[in-house]
């Protein structure tokens, strides 16, 4: 389906048929504006960077790539195409017609889903917002810059769900996305991981990898939902969330890849003296960033999660596919419970253990990521082995949280973990080294001395091409 680029606000939801709907969006644009302005990468704004814009949900035709400025992108809201015979696929309701309007009994509890979805948008540009300044290479800048821009859709997206499906209550909640502000100590974000400052591009790759992998997971649980504009909508941000992803996963390999580079052209040296991050660092920074990740799941046991499920409202990612039983009643989930002095196996009703569930798939793929880094390393004959920390370590949200316990699960004291920590995280050192390389390289086809080019360009182009236009 084409998108109607005369419209102040491009769509595929026919907006212009709802005039209240259409005047309370164009009323937020300039709020958003506003904020892009003040909290977005505003110092290239006046730049013309090649993005990639939707110009439709077909699979064979989503996207057009230009030269356009960031304040130009054309923002928009998309939801893939209704499907009239579909039925709720899990929960209480499963078999019953998905709803196009909020069950009224499911209202509060919809809207609290969408807001934390939604606030976490508009957070990740604020946190990147400095980035574009140390940027390694024109073709990193220009990644950065269409994450933020895609960021930013996302949050068009689910704030067109709260205008037209909230009332004046929506309108609020979208007001106060444009108001809270990222690690702001007054009115910070909704969740810990998004006031967490990325200040360089290695915690980027990390965030992009790990953070926006949770992202993934939890659009994946949303698109199951009963309320088919939410399903519709993650749907489409699904499309758009697999680019962040690749651009983590591959700047961490890159970054690996001139690490190793450098230990084999200069063997049994220290090879921060020649600019590169040594792998120790890396596995580090990873072990941050997967960490404050898996907090992003909430509690092991929730009983909210099992409402959520119950309702019909957020499900498990794949479900149809992964699924023979969607209603998960009389059914159990093990959980190693802590208790402050020892881990046990108990069994939980499965509907409370729905983060659980959803945490494991999301552990289980950041494992498999480890194999493209293990292969970078093991191509240049080097013995070192890329790990995801256990689920339980450094965690700040749930039962594993008042625990100290090791990379590997372990439990410890204290005092251990104060002892080991400068090896499994990243010391003020480790992050005044990796911020001393982050110098911009933006000569067109140049990059910076700690990180390998990429094997290809994007969308077909040279790695040399004037993906940003300084």
């Amino acid at each position: 389906m084409g998108i109607n680029y005369s419209e102040k606000i491009p769509n595929n939801v026919d907006i212009s048929a709802d005039r209240r709907l259409q005047r309370a969006l164009e009323k937020w644009q300039p709020a958003y504006l506003d904020w892009w302005a003040e909290m977005g990468p505003t110092d290239f704004n006046t730049n013309e960077i090649y993005l990639r814009t939707a110009i439709s949900v077909d699979r064979d035709g989503w996207a057009d790539f230009g030269h356009v400025k960031m304040p130009d992108y054309r923002w928009g809201i998309f939801l893939t195409p209704n499907d009239k015979e579909k039925k709720i696929g899990f929960g209480d309701h499963e078999g019953e017609d998905v709803w196009q309007e909020v069950p009224g009994e499911h209202r509060n509890n919809l809207r609290r889903l969408i807001v934390t979805q939604a606030d976490t948008e508009p957070a990740s540009v604020e946190q990147q917002r400095l980035l574009g300044h140390t940027a390694p290479s024109l073709y990193d800048m220009r990644n950065l810059f269409q994450v933020n821009v895609e960021e930013g859709r996302h949050l068009w997206a689910m704030v067109y769900l709260l205008h037209s499906h909230f009332g004046k209550d929506g309108r609020e909640e979208a007001e106060e996305l444009l108001e809270r502000r990222s690690g702001n100590p007054d009115h910070p974000r909704i969740l810990s991981t998004f006031n967490d400052p990325v200040e360089d591009w290695l915690s980027f790759f990390c965030f992009t990898t790990f953070t926006d992998r949770d992202g993934k997971y939890q659009l994946l649980a949303l698109a199951e939902s009963g309320f088919d504009p939410l399903a519709r909508t993650c749907r489409f941000m699904l499309t758009e969330e697999a680019h962040h992803m690749f651009v983590g996963q591959t700047g961490v390999n890159r970054v690996i890849k001139r690490a190793c580079e450098v230990m084999t052209e200069n063997p049994q040296k220290d090879i921060k003296e020649y600019g590169a991050i040594p792998l120790e660092i890396i596995q580090k920074y990873i072990n941050r960033w997967a960490s404050s990740s898996v907090d992003l799941f909430g509690s092991e046991v929730s009983s909210n999660a099992a409402t959520f499920f119950a309702a019909g409202l957020k499900g498990r990612a794949y479900e149809e596919k992964n699924y023979q039983e969607h209603r998960a009643l009389d059914q159990g989930f093990t959980i190693e419970e802590w208790d402050g002095n020892r881990l046990s196996n108990n069994e939980v009703p499965l509907r409370n253990a729905m983060n659980e569930v959803l945490r494991s798939d999301y552990h289980a793929d950041n494992v498999k990521q480890t194999v493209l880094w293990n292969k970078a390393t093991a191509s240049f004959g080097i013995d070192f082995q890329f790990t995801i920390p256990h689920r339980r370590f450094n965690r700040r949200i749930g039962m594993y949280a008042d625990g100290f316990f090791t990379p590997e699960g372990d439990p410890i004291s204290e005092e251990e973990f104060n002892q080991n920590k400068t090896k499994w995280l990243p010391t003020e050192e480790d992050e005044a080294f990796v911020k001393s390389l982050m110098v911009k390289c933006h000569e067109p086809g140049k990059f910076a001395g700690w990180i390998a080019p990429p094997s290809k360009g994007i969308n077909d182009q040279s790695v040399d091409f004037d993906y940003v236009r300084l």
